[in-house]
């Protein structure tokens, strides 16, 4: 036997036996129009009247996978089936290339497509072009605290403004996608999110467990959460203190491999299923450690990564998207990373004075459109480690969640906007809006700007505003400053129905909530051109 002949037999038992990452994707799916008509099989109630209170459509994609299709490639020899995608319609498996081939045998399966690009293109059974001939639409839309150690990158962004006029995240969920969030249910840092039943859960995508706060992940995601929902009284304030939060475990800090795609994925469509409004990734993928995986540059154009092709999907179901544009800015990759390459909010860093610093991926994205999206502090953020400790840190890790924080403090005081709408109104507030350029993007947000310009008026301390009793069971009343006139008020529910309106004067009537259910409600009053908001609690 020759040595040509010796190293081709070696190549393909090497080929046939090596552990390939594969997406499998399916021809159908079960009871798609008895699922359809009853939504509530499917989603929360929270999730269904945020659809229906944007049009967002329920449509196949929110149908779970067949759990039986599952089952039948978890019996197929050499196969691990890792995670799952009802988007996508799909499976992430692990096997040798000979044993994910031979999955085309099975009925359902309607194509495979491999993480390394180049055995699709040595396969028969599939091609990249079978993968996903539809490309996903850019949609767009035009449109007092003492902050100690975090008061500059709160005032950069002027959110002290919002948190002024009681827009401090209430009534707005957070999904947090990270590597592990250990010691957050017993933080005195979070003991206001878990007094005031703001912390959620989550779920542990990379070991498949519930038991999210004692993880085999490292701490960057409780830091990551302190900077949106953290409160050390007159020491720390996070950007969205009274925001709800879920946190779901997508990166295996020991590896890089594009199952943690698949796991983002999968816990952006767990988000949607649950009614989240904002999503925080401070994640992006590039290269993994095995090089036959990696993108290129020209592949962040939204629409190639698997994980911006499911946060395209996440902007779809109307879910706003902040994720961190990534630290590659001084090294040989220097642009963002996925998925900060989607329809999403992507987020630089500066430092305290908002200047670029160098770490900070640049744009644009490869098809040409302006990243980053937003800029905020990445260089000295200031974060809470998992022992209590406040101490500064360096990346877009921390820049992504003080934006998202803000979004989610800004969002609350526009309920009915669209998560387009609000993306594009954070845009129009920057400092580069009219000048964007390829390491800024749009610059940094000044989240008091738009209450300005749509007209809410930053109220002076003096101005004596009150709201009694507050809790109430019965009634409540508004006092406003005796320089105002009539009023109109309206009150919301969290999810932005309208419950009731009334006008009102100086002579503080009272106004019935005795029929309302018990829950936290939002009541605006307009008064001469000032807009004052205010959480109510009917016990």
């Amino acid at each position: 036997m020759d040595r040509v002949t010796l190293f081709l037999i070696i190549i393909i038992s090497f080929w046939g036996r090596a552990q390939e990452h594969a997406w499998v994707y399916f021809k159908d799916k079960d009871q798609v129009e008895e699922s359809i008509s009853n939504p509530s099989s499917i989603l929360s109630e929270r999730a269904i009247q945020k659809k229906n209170r944007f049009n967002i459509v329920i449509d196949e994609r929110d149908i779970p996978v067949n759990e039986a299709y599952i089952a039948q490639l978890k019996l197929q020899a050499g196969i691990t089936v890792k995670a799952k995608s009802k988007w996508f319609n799909c499976a992430h498996v692990i096997g040798s290339i000979s044993n994910i081939a031979a999955l085309m045998d099975l009925q359902f399966v309607d194509r495979i497509f491999y993480a390394d690009k180049s055995i699709n293109a040595k396969s028969t059974s599939v091609s990249e072009n079978q993968l996903d001939n539809h490309t996903y639409k850019f949609l767009e839309q035009e449109v007092d605290f003492i902050y100690g150690q975090s008061d500059t990158q709160v005032k950069q962004l002027g959110v002290d403004e919002l948190h002024k006029n009681n827009f401090t995240g209430e009534g707005i969920l957070i999904a947090v996608l990270d590597s592990g969030f250990p010691n957050v249910d017993q933080m005195s840092a979070f003991t206001r999110l878990r007094s005031n039943n703001d912390l959620w859960g989550g779920y542990d995508f990379v070991d498949r467990s519930t038991d999210i706060y004692t993880t085999s992940g490292d701490d960057h995601g409780t830091m990551v959460l302190s900077d949106m929902g953290g409160f050390v009284d007159a020491q720390f304030v996070g950007t969205a203190p009274d925001a709800s939060y879920i946190l779901f475990r997508t990166e295996d800090g020991a590896t890089e491999t594009p199952v943690e795609e698949s796991y983002w994925v999968e816990a952006a469509e767990r988000a949607d299923s649950l009614g989240v409004d904002i999503i925080n990734s401070s994640l992006g993928y590039s290269t993994y450690d095995n090089p036959r995986y990696n993108y290129s540059p020209a592949d962040m154009d939204g629409n190639t990564a698997f994980i911006s092709k499911g946060a395209n999907i996440a902007t779809e179901k109307g879910i706003l998207v902040v994720n961190s544009t990534g630290n590659s800015g001084d090294s040989s990759w220097g642009i963002i990373t996925a998925p900060a390459d989607a329809n999403v909010f992507g987020v630089g860093a500066v430092d305290a004075s908002g200047n670029y610093v160098a770490f900070s991926s640049r744009g644009p994205s490869a098809d040409g459109r302006i990243k980053p999206d937003g800029m905020a502090l990445g260089k000295g953020a200031t974060v809470i480690s998992p022992d209590g400790r406040l101490v500064k840190n360096n990346g877009t890790s921390f820049s992504s969640p003080i934006m998202a924080g803000a979004i989610a403090s800004f969002w609350q005081a526009f309920p009915e906007k669209n998560n387009l709408e609000i993306m594009a109104m954070v845009r129009e507030s920057s400092s580069l809006y009219q000048n964007p350029n390829s390491e800024m993007g749009y610059g940094i947000p000044n989240f008091s700007t738009p209450l300005a310009l749509l007209g809410i008026d930053v109220l002076n301390a003096e101005d004596e505003w009150y709201l009694f009793p507050n809790p109430s069971k019965t009634e409540f009343q508004v006092q406003l400053p005796e320089t105002y006139g009539n009023a109109h008020l309206t009150l919301f529910d969290t999810y932005g129905k309208r419950i009731l309106e009334r006008q009102f004067n100086q002579g503080n009537e009272e106004i019935s909530v005795e029929t309302l259910s018990r829950a936290m409600y939002i009541v605006h009053v307009n008064v001469d051109g000032v807009r004052k908001e205010f959480k109510l609690i009917k016990n």
